[in-house]
């Protein structure tokens, strides 16, 4: 295959002056543009990176939602882009599939706009690398920060995770459309709010710890801490509300905001900040087959921050966000996942081990166990099943109880 190789921004941030602390770095998309219908004007917008030929990378799904309008826009501004639709798999070989189709097809490609969810988006940003062109980042979902960040989770061809792969920009241009996002199952902004809550809590942990990293092995900025500080704030304040009017198909204030703040301020925060327990709960669960095929990423981070909270002796706040996540009918509780304590706990102890293996734990200032992170995750259970018995379970049902 062939490629340019892997940009590693620990070589470049990991280590201060003569070897001291690491610098402090922010990282962000170069421009960022929300509101309804801006996918018309994604044509215009191609001016400010600039480019006339774009390779557009997007599903089925996208092409006949979107194909239209984008070819419109074009159209009204002189661009000349070529349509590829994506295979499905975010994996080196369809990364380098669609690398071939550009350079047959468009040989002088100035840009990759990359038009879906998170696979298609982090696809997208694999190949502008390949082609050293800027990525442009069109998510017709809410459902993860992928929009924002230098970087992509690749998996094999059968969607086994083998990590991820960082690049040295971020996406030149991110152009959030919300009516395309309100038109999207509310499932996948219900699941970007899980992702977004934790956003907070887990720059917390990695500023207040000195050893605490972010992605790119530097120190976090109080300007990203801010940023992932007002992500979860906005989720807690804004987000039964904009789940409110998604499901009446409104676009209001608080859906700008959510929309926003699952993007935007946690594609930011988690990038510039770090990541620590709550993630590489999740990241634990994906071994786990039934979880990484019926589940979303959101929700699994979602039940990580409550254990997370657990672990770092945080009770009142992981009450407080098991209340909020159950309210919006993000799972709480290992039943909802289809799992039992007992019975599945040798899995779940397979699931802690690929946990306290993931390198962003080690931003817990304390020292990690795989029998640590369980009892804190067994907790984390025992406190959403009291949840769902006094105030019961009704959002989560109405998103996976078929009726």
């Amino acid at each position: 295959m062939t490629t340019r190789g892997r940009f590693s921004p620990h070589a470049v941030f990991s280590t201060g002056p003569g070897g001291g602390i690491p610098p402090r770095v922010l990282a962000a998309p170069s421009r960022y543009v929300q509101g309804n219908g801006v996918i018309d004007l994604l044509g215009t917008y191609l001016s400010l990176v600039p480019a006339k030929r774009p390779l557009v990378l997007t599903t089925e799904g996208g092409r006949v939602r979107l194909g239209r309008r984008l070819e419109e826009s074009f159209r009204k501004n002189a661009v000349q882009g070529r349509v590829e639709i994506f295979g499905g798999e975010c994996s080196l070989e369809e990364v380098e599939r669609v690398v071939e189709v550009s350079r047959k097809y468009v040989p002088a490609a100035d840009c990759v706009v990359a038009a879906g969810g998170g696979k298609c988006i982090d696809a997208g940003k694999a190949v502008a690398f390949r082609l050293d062109v800027p990525a442009v980042i069109c998510p017709t979902i809410a459902s993860t920060d992928a929009p924002c960040s230098a970087v992509s989770i690749l998996y094999t061809p059968a969607g086994v995770g083998k990590g991820p792969e960082f690049y040295p920009r971020n996406p030149a241009l991110v152009v959030v459309d919300t009516g395309v996002i309100a038109a999207a199952p509310a499932r996948h902004l219900i699941s970007g709010m899980g992702d977004a809550l934790a956003t907070g809590y887990e720059a917390r942990t990695c500023y207040g710890n000195p050893e605490g990293r972010s992605i790119a092995g530097a120190r976090m900025t109080i300007a990203a801490l801010a940023i992932a500080e007002l992500c979860a704030k906005t989720v807690f304040e804004d987000g039964m509300r904009a789940v409110d009017a998604m499901r009446r198909g409104e676009i209001n204030e608080s859906l700008e905001r959510v929309i926003e703040a699952n993007t935007l301020l946690s594609g930011v925060g988690f990038e510039s900040c770090g990541l620590a327990a709550a993630h590489a709960y999740a990241a634990g669960l994906t071994v786990i087959e039934a979880l990484h095929r019926d589940f979303l990423h959101g929700e699994m981070v979602a039940a990580g921050l409550m254990a997370h909270l657990l672990l770092e002796g945080h009770p009142e706040e992981a009450g407080k966000a098991a209340r909020f996540l159950n309210g919006v009918g993000l799972p709480v509780c290992l039943e909802q996942f289809g799992l039992d304590p007992q019975k599945n706990s040798q899995v779940l102890m397979d699931a802690m081990k690929a946990a306290a293996g993931e390198p962003i734990v080690n931003n817990e200032p304390f020292e990690i166990t795989p029998e640590k992170l369980l009892g804190a995750f067994l907790g984390a259970d025992r406190l959403g099943r009291e949840i769902i018995r006094e105030e019961g379970s009704d959002a989560f049902k109405r998103l996976h109880v078929p009726e």
